[in-house]
């Protein structure tokens, strides 16, 4: 193919305006063109709008990774063991799963779920309003032995926050949004702005920024309130814990909203996570928690600092009033890991764990894969940082028998994207070094063939949050 026709046919592939343009074969047809990275077409956007903007490029990025099957997945299997899934006929060493511990197997939370399944019946189908399954109120007694605070149980934690932020936020209140704050907690702040209540956002753990804005706004409101993760979903890293406490003590006005659903169970005494350990039954702090990841069953709470304001929002909470019950066979799984949290067994498994995580730090630092966020919990990040590359570099991992996690946009900035790959207890150390290794070799191998570019793929200086 003369130059410019090879030119003219790659323009028409990148403007999707080609009749033969597959979005799948993209990649191949511009590595085999030229050597370089491929960029996906400029979506066609429906208005000028934010909003619209937003969407288009959603859809498009997604519509890739979907093409690309690494994302939309479903498994095959008939029988899991926590260590292997399969997908698209191909057996997979999982490392997408956030059941930390390795409970969703374990046979005490399947005995309970079994006989609750065999006392009540798979459903108990009536508003809380009306009437709970008393294992509701089992539940939340043994979850009030393990946290500090009062303890409401909701069907999953994004329904707690839609429950209770619209209740605890006054109308003369502000809010202060991390960057990276889970997409649920920013979900409920969405249904404060028709009350006129300002929502601000900081960059991600910004403690400087957040201190200006603490200033300013307690002159006009009654309570400042910030709202952040514990551990962060994506990247893996704490809320600066010490300096949030130094903030609580220094500004009255000054409230916590924490959302720990990554550091429940596998962090801390009795499995209580990251926020409740070093900030919890303080007045001003209220933590949300999840049962769906490290507990391994489901559901999700909000631990409030003191009685009255939990009944408040027990009352007028909507989605704990409209929304449906948990029903019984997962109670009776999470009262289950609960009492597997106060016990004995807890600390073998979180040990176990611990060393897991830090053989994938020393052997990712070997291996020059360091996380641009160093951190010990379960969540690990290597950033590769064009999304176009990503896709190629976990395809062939994928084809190399690893399930990795695809981290693109919204969930992390542009051109951030990367791996995501979660540690659970499941997982020999043999997989661990053997996915370090396979991950190093395909940077390397993409590294090459665009060689042309005149950076790195894997630069983890450049990485922002």
């Amino acid at each position: 193919m003369a130059q410019k026709e090879k030119q003219v046919h790659k323009t028409q592939i990148l403007r999707g305006t080609k009749s033969n343009f597959n979005p799948f074969h993209l990649s191949l047809q511009l590595l085999d063109l030229s050597c370089k990275r491929f960029y996906p077409p400029k979506p066609k956007l429906m208005s000028n709008t934010k909003t619209s903007q937003h969407l288009a490029l959603v859809d498009q990025t997604l519509s890739y990774a979907i093409a690309s099957n690494i994302i939309h997945l479903y498994s095959e299997d008939q029988k899991l063991d926590g260590r292997i899934i399969t997908t698209n006929g191909k057996e997979l060493i999982n490392f997408g799963s956030c059941s930390y511990l390795g409970l969703e197997t374990d046979e005490r939370l399947k005995a309970g779920a079994i006989d609750a399944i065999n006392r009540y019946g798979t459903q108990f189908s009536s508003s809380r309003a009306y009437m709970s399954l008393s294992l509701y109120k089992d539940l939340e007694i043994e979850l009030e032995n393990i946290f500090a605070g009062s303890v409401m149980v909701s069907p999953t934690t994004t329904l707690g926050h839609l429950a209770a932020i619209p209740v605890i936020v006054g109308d003369n209140d502000a809010i202060i949004l991390d960057h990276q704050v889970h997409a649920s907690v920013q979900m409920a702040t969405q249904l404060l702005r028709p009350r006129g209540i300002k929502v601000d956002l900081i960059r991600h753990n910004r403690m400087d920024q957040l201190e200006h804005k603490i200033k300013k706004l307690q002159k006009k409101h009654d309570k400042v309130w910030y709202f952040a993760d514990g551990i962060y979903s994506m990247f893996g890293d704490y809320a600066p814990i010490e300096e949030l406490n130094e903030l609580l003590n220094r500004y009255p006005s000054f409230h916590l909203y924490i959302d720990d659903a990554h550091g429940i169970g596998w962090c801390g005494q009795k499995g209580q996570g990251v926020a409740n350990t070093f900030m919890g039954g303080q007045e001003k702090v209220y933590i949300a928690a999840s049962f769906a990841k490290s507990f391994g069953t489901g559901g999700g709470a909000i631990i409030f600092p003191n009685k009255k304001i939990h009944q408040t929002v027990r009352k007028c909470g909507s989605t704990i009033t409209f929304s449906g019950p948990i029903q019984p066979p997962t109670l009776g799984a999470t009262i289950a890991s609960a009492k597997l949290h106060q016990s004995s067994a807890l600390e073998p498994l979180q040990e176990s764990l611990r060393d897991k995580i830090a053989l994938f730090n020393r052997e990712a630092a070997i291996k020059g894969l360091e996380q641009p966020v160093p951190t010990d919990t379960p969540i690990c990040y290597i950033r590769i940082g064009d999304t176009s590359t990503t896709f190629e570099v976990i395809q062939r991992v994928m084809a190399h028998g690893y399930y990795v996690n695809t981290a693109i946009y919204p969930s992390v900035p542009y051109k951030d994207a990367g791996i995501r790959i979660t540690i659970n207890n499941h997982l020999r150390n043999e997989d661990i070094t053997g996915l370090l290794s396979c991950i190093r070799h395909e940077i390397d191998m993409v590294s090459k063939e665009m060689k042309s570019e005149k950076e790195s793929l894997f630069d983890s200086k450049k990485f922002i949050i």
